[in-house]
């Protein structure tokens, strides 16, 4: 019995990425780092496109690598992407924090982080206000328009309580459920259909 393998191919939504839009994989993408990921798009220009995946909790925690809060509750940590792993991202809705970068409204990247600091050690709320990520996704000119071109990424928009949420678990199977009943049903699907 021959399968058309065509009905496990997802259609582009036309929606143009821009900073501030997410990311969401197509349900068969067979990658560790970008299968059934939410990519929010920090930078967006000719040059590249820039972002970081909010669903993939690391197994490590910033209290582990940052001293300073060893002994504050748990602040989990996120891959943000296979480049430059070693490097701390953070997204935040601190309005008042110098060097921050606007991703869209109320919504900020980096920034000063002994100020970030400064707030946590203060004993300030960090759930809903800054989520930390290792590493960042990246594109180079017009390469994140191919992958959109090939059915690889569907551009969607988020409300920045979603974004800044640390329960992740289905934030994937959400994201493309809010695009409509056609999504939803993919959105069921195993990643491998051959395994069901």
């Amino acid at each position: 019995m021959n399968i058309d393998l065509n009905i496990f191919k997802i259609q582009s939504n036309n929606v143009l990425p821009s900073r501030g839009k997410i990311l969401i994989s197509e349900p068969f993408l067979r990658d560790v780092t970008f299968g059934r990921s939410v990519i929010l798009l920090v930078d967006h220009t000719e040059e590249g496109s820039m972002g970081l995946v909010i669903n993939k909790p690391l197994p490590l925690l910033l209290n582990e690598i940052i001293m300073e809060f060893k002994y504050l509750n748990e602040i989990p940590l996120y891959k943000g992407g296979p480049v430059a792993t070693d490097t701390l991202f953070y997204l935040h809705t601190l309005t008042d924090i110098p060097g921050s970068i606007s991703i869209s409204k109320g919504l900020y990247l980096n920034g000063d982080f002994d100020e970030i600091k400064k707030y946590i050690l203060q004993g300030n709320e960090i759930n809903g206000h800054i989520r930390f990520f290792l590493g960042y996704s990246g594109w180079e000119s017009e390469q994140l328009h191919n992958e959109i071109k090939e059915n690889t990424w569907l551009v969607s928009e988020e409300e920045k309580s979603y974004l800044m949420k640390d329960n992740t678990k289905d934030m994937w199977r959400k994201a493309l459920e809010k695009l409509g009943s056609k999504y939803e049903t993919w959105s069921r699907f195993p990643q491998v259909p051959t395994f069901n």
